[in-house]
């Protein structure tokens, strides 16, 4: 009875595991977004890498990711804005034609997740 209590428990954090990987999105370069931007738009991608710049207040700005092959601004709505040189992991959706601040920004990636 024990085997088959193990194996039961076994199966199902195998498919747990298995569900977790497949719903999270794959990190990207952020060279490859802004190489071909259109083919990551309205997509939701993971990048990582220390703030270089960063502006906002009450909870949103924005602030720039260098993961060493290049740099992407975040659109951070009420996730507050890391300070310059902070590693971060960010989550969410690439975004064309972005303006905050009176500033115009190019390709952008909207905040959905965090981890530092």
């Amino acid at each position: 009875m024990l085997n088959k209590t193990s194996k039961l428990a076994f199966a199902i954090t195998l498919i747990a595991g298995i569900l977790l990987i497949a719903g999270c999105p794959t990190r990207t370069s952020i060279a490859n977004i802004n190489r071909d931007p259109g083919r990551f738009a309205g997509k939701e991608v993971t990048i990582a890498g220390h703030v270089s710049e960063a502006f906002g207040a009450l909870g949103n700005g924005v602030f720039q990711i260098d993961d060493g092959s290049g740099r992407m601004w975040v659109y951070s709505q009420n996730y507050g804005v890391p300070g310059n040189g902070n590693k971060v992991a960010v989550t969410g959706r690439v975004e064309q034609g972005f303006a905050f601040g009176g500033r115009s920004f190019g390709v952008i990636l909207r905040e959905t997740e965090r981890r530092h």
